[in-house]
C-alpha cells in the first residue's frame, strides 16, 4: 500500500510542477506497479492502457461533442449574447452577481468551463470597471459560476463531472436532486456572500478597479445574436437530456444542429469551429483517460485490498470514504474528472455493492462523487485555474486566496453537510 501512496505523491508533485498528466500518469503507475510486484511492461501495455482505452471508448463522444457545442456557442456569439443579457438584467450595481449568473447559466447549459472563461471575462472587466471593483475578484467570481455548483451539484447538469458517475452507479444526470440542490445553494450562496464581503473589505482598504497593464480584452463582435434564440441550444441540451431522457450524445448533437440552423448565415465558421472544438477535446479526453489508467493499475496491485479496507473501514456513513477518496485524488491530479475517474475506476464497484446492500441509494453515491470531484481539484496546479489567471491577467498572489474559498473550501463544506443530512436520515 505504501507504493500506492508513493505513486500518488509522484503524480501530485509532478502535476503541481506543471508537467502533463499524459506522461506523468504512466510514470506514477510504473511506481505503483514496481512496488506492487507487477511486471512493469505488462502493467503498462495491458493494465494501464486497458483502463485508458476503456474510458476513452466510453466517453470520447461526450468530450468531443461537448467541446464542439461550446466552441460553436462561442464563435457564433451565442455564448456572449446569453452572458450580456444576464449582466444587463442584473445591472452594473451588482457586478459580481451579474458575472456569477452569466457564468452559471452557460455552464449549466453545457458550455465547457474554458469557453465560459473566454466568453464572460470581457463582460466581467466592463462590469467591474463600471462598479469600480478590484479586478482581484474577477477570477474567483468566474470560478464560482463555472467551476462549482453548476459543474457538480445542480441535478441535470450536462457537465462531464455529473455524467461520469452514471456508468458506475446505474443512475442518470438528475441523481439525488434534493442533495444536489442543497449543496448548490451552499456553494452559490456562500460563495456570493463571501465575495460581497471581500468587495467591501477591498473598498475599505482603498483597492478599486485598475486597468490591466497588458490589455487582455478578447475581441468580441459588435453585434450578438438574439438572446432568446441564443438560449435555445442550452435549453435543448438540458431538456432532451433530463425531461426526454435522451442519451447525452444525442442531446449534444441536437444542440449542435440547432446552433447551426439558427446561425446558417455564419456557415463559413462552422467547419473551423468544429475542427477547433474536436481538436481541443482530444487533449481533454487523453488527460482524463491517463488518470483513469493510473487508477486501473492501482486496482491491480495487492496493496489495493488494504487501501480498500482502510477506506471502507472509515467509521460512519460510507459516503464519507467516497468523498475523501474522490477529493484526495482530484487534488492529486488537479482534475475533477481525472480524480473522480481514478476513484470510481478503483472503488466504484465496491460503493455500488454497498448501495445495493444498505439503505443508501446509488443516487446518493453518484451525487457525492460528483460533488467531491469539485473540491480539492481547484488547488493551485489545476488547469482551469491556470487558464483563468492567464486570461484575466491576475496571479496566484492576487486572487488565489479567493478562489480557494469559493471553489475549494465552501464546496468541501457543502458535501460534508449533505453527507451529514444523509447520515441522520433527512436525505
Amino acid at each position: 500500500m505504501l507504493g500506492i501512496f508513493l505513486g500518488l505523491a509522484v503524480l501530485m508533485a509532478l502535476a503541481y510542477l506543471g508537467w502533463s498528466i499524459i506522461w506523468v500518469a504512466p510514470i506514477a503507475a510504473g511506481v505503483v506497479a514496481l512496488t506492487g510486484g507487477l511486471d512493469l511492461l505488462e502493467a503498462y501495455k495491458d493494465t494501464y492502457m486497458g483502463g485508458f482505452v476503456a474510458f476513452a471508448k466510453d466517453w470520447f463522444p461526450v468530450f468531443m461533442l461537448g467541446a464542439i457545442f461550446g466552441k460553436l456557442m462561442e464563435d457564433t456569439g451565442m455564448a456572449r449574447s446569453v452572458a450580456v443579457a444576464f449582466t444587463k438584467l442584473i445591472g452594473t450595481q451588482r457586478a459580481i452577481l451579474g458575472v456569477l449568473v452569466s457564468a452559471a447559466v452557460l455552464t449549466y447549459g453545457g458550455v465547457s468551463l474554458f469557453v465560459v472563461v473566454f466568453a464572460v471575462y470581457p463582460l466581467a472587466l466592463s462590469l467591474f470597471r463600471e462598479a469600480n471593483i478590484s479586478r482581484k475578484l474577477i477570477p474567483a467570481t468566474v470560478a464560482l459560476g463555472a467551476f462549482t455548483f453548476t459543474m457538480t451539484a445542480l441535478p441535470g447538469s450536462p457537465q462531464i463531472q455529473n455524467l461520469i458517475p452514471m456508468e458506475y452507479f446505474q443512475t442518470d444526470a438528475m441523481a439525488a436532486p434534493v442533495m444536489g440542490i442543497i449543496a448548490g445553494i451552499i456553494m452559490g450562496g456562500g460563495g456570493y456572500f463571501y465575495l460581497r464581503w471581500r468587495e467591501k473589505k477591498l473598498v475599505a482598504q482603498g483597492e478599486v478597479f485598475t486597468e490591466p497593464k497588458e490589455k487582455k480584452e478578447i475581441d468580441q463582435p459588435d453585434e450578438t445574436p438574439n438572446f432568446f434564440l441564443s438560449l435555445l441550444p442550452l435549453l435543448t441540451v438540458l431538456l432532451t437530456l433530463n425531461l426526454l431522457d435522451w442519451d447525452v450524445v444525442t442531446a449534444l448533437i441536437s444542440g449542435i444542429v440547432l446552433i447551426m440552423l439558427l446561425n446558417v448565415t455564419m456557415y463559413k465558421k462552422f467547419i473551423p469551429s468544429m475542427n477547433s472544438g474536436a481538436g481541443g477535446s482530444v487533449i481533454a479526453i487523453i488527460n482524463t483517460s491517463a488518470a483513469v489508467g493510473f487508477g486501473t493499475v492501482v486496482r491491480e496491485v495487492p496493496g489495493f485490498a488494504n487501501l480498500t479496507q482502510l477506506l471502507m473501514g472509515i467509521k460512519g456513513n460510507p459516503l464519507i470514504s467516497e468523498a475523501i477518496a474522490v477529493n484526495v485524488l482530484a487534488g492529486a491530479t488537479g482534475s475533477a474528472s481525472g480524480g473522480m475517474g481514478i476513484a470510481l475506476e478503483a472503488l466504484g464497484s465496491k460503493y455500488y455493492e454497498i448501495a445495493m446492500n444498505t439503505g443508501i441509494s446509488p443516487e446518493a453515491f453518484h451525487r457525492v462523487a460528483s460533488l467531491s470531484s469539485g473540491g480539492l481539484d481547484a488547488l493551485p496546479h489545476n488547469g482551469a485555474v491556470l487558464t483563468l489567471f492567464a486570461i484575466t491577467g491576475m496571479t496566484h498572489k492576487d486572487s488565489y486566496k479567493d478562489i480557494f474559498v469559493v471553489a475549494v473550501l465552501i464546496p468541501v463544506i457543502s458535501v460534508a453537510f449533505v453527507i451529514l443530512l444523509n447520515t441522520i436520515g433527512i436525505l
